[in-house]
């Protein structure tokens, strides 16, 4: 197989960077519902509740991602936060797909490890994840504040519309929505450190 030639490279580079700073930029109209989730995740931690986010793929690293600087840091070291990724032990999660289905691994985890007013971040780029439809549902059956991440795709809207807030990145490619995806988790995590400890 032959090598790409150096300038169709460089111009595939541009052209992600470009369309990467795009929707970024799509943000912008985003701000309200962007303030939205960190006020419910900040008033969630102050009345003792914890956070709780799920995903599947690339949603599923950004769980981790998001829950990691909850519990660590994020910029500067300050007091841990409550925070789990519900994507990350292979023993509930391969039993819960063996003895019911895929459809539950996080919905039954939000039933054993939720409480009511605990926030629940589902994150969907197409809005198609059943599981995490499942999740969202059952969290607001059980008293837990909950957000979707997703996109504009045709399910997007439906998806944004399980839960308290919905947040949908306007774009319909899959890496772009997933760079916004985080771009807000850090902003998140940032306005949350500066409510809680004015880093």
């Amino acid at each position: 197989m032959e090598q790409l030639p150096s300038e169709e490279k460089r111009r595939l580079i541009t052209r992600s960077i470009d369309e990467g700073i795009e929707a970024k930029r799509s943000l912008h109209f985003l701000s309200p519902e962007i303030e939205r989730f960190s006020s419910m995740v900040t008033e969630a931690i102050r009345k003792g509740n914890k956070v709780l986010i799920c995903g599947n793929g690339g949603s599923a690293a950004d769980a981790q991602h998001f829950a990691a600087e909850f519990v660590t840091k994020f910029r500067q070291e300050r007091k841990h936060l409550p925070a789990i990724a519900l994507t990350t032990d292979s023993s509930i999660l391969t039993a819960i797909i063996n003895d019911f289905s895929g459809e539950e691994i996080y919905s039954r985890q939000i039933e054993a490890l939720g409480n009511e007013g605990d926030v629940l971040v589902g994150i969907s780029t197409s809005g198609k994840a059943k599981n995490v439809r499942n999740a969202l549902i059952k969290a607001r059956e059980n008293g837990l504040k909950t957000i979707a991440l997703t996109s504009t795709s045709p399910l997007g809207g439906e998806f944004a519309s399980l839960a308290d807030l919905g947040v949908a990145v306007p774009s319909h490619t899959t890496a772009r929505i997933q760079e916004c995806h985080i771009a807000m988790l850090h902003i998140v995590m940032e306005l949350v450190d500066k409510e809680l400890f004015n880093l």
